[in-house]
């Protein structure tokens, strides 16, 4: 078994469900419309939150088939990382219990997609010249 299945599975399952059941229950238009086109994103609101929810679903199947990881993982780690500055920064650090909506699970998140990227560490490369 790969070292990083178990982590796959569970990031794949994490990004599926919280893509797949926005785009059933119109989540995704109220977030572009009501959300990033109010805040500047005008008129592709509606566009880039599908566009980050559809990544998100492609990420999860690469993810599964273990296949383009680091691609997936780097567009991935770029839409969490825009998502703390532009949504959950303001929020805290606290998803629950000592707040409400904040960073710490987009940070665990990062974490886990750096160590399925690199399972061996990151490694320094000596040039020679």
């Amino acid at each position: 078994m790969n070292g990083t299945l178990l982590l796959r599975i569970a990031v794949a399952i994490i990004l599926l469900t919280h893509s797949v059941f926005g785009m059933f229950d119109n989540s995704v238009n109220d977030f572009g419309n009501l959300y990033l086109n109010q805040i500047g994103f005008a008129p592709f609101g509606v566009f880039l939150a599908w566009s980050i929810k559809l990544s998100h679903v492609i990420a999860a199947i690469l993810l599964l088939f273990n296949k383009y990881i680091k691609l997936a993982g780097f567009v991935t780690i770029f839409v969490l990382i825009m998502g703390i500055v532009l949504v959950h920064f303001k929020e805290g650090w606290f998803v629950v219990g000592g707040g409400r909506n904040g960073m710490e699970y987009n940070f665990l998140l990062i974490v886990v997609l750096l160590a399925i990227m690199y399972p061996n560490g990151f490694k320094k490369i000596n040039a020679q010249i």
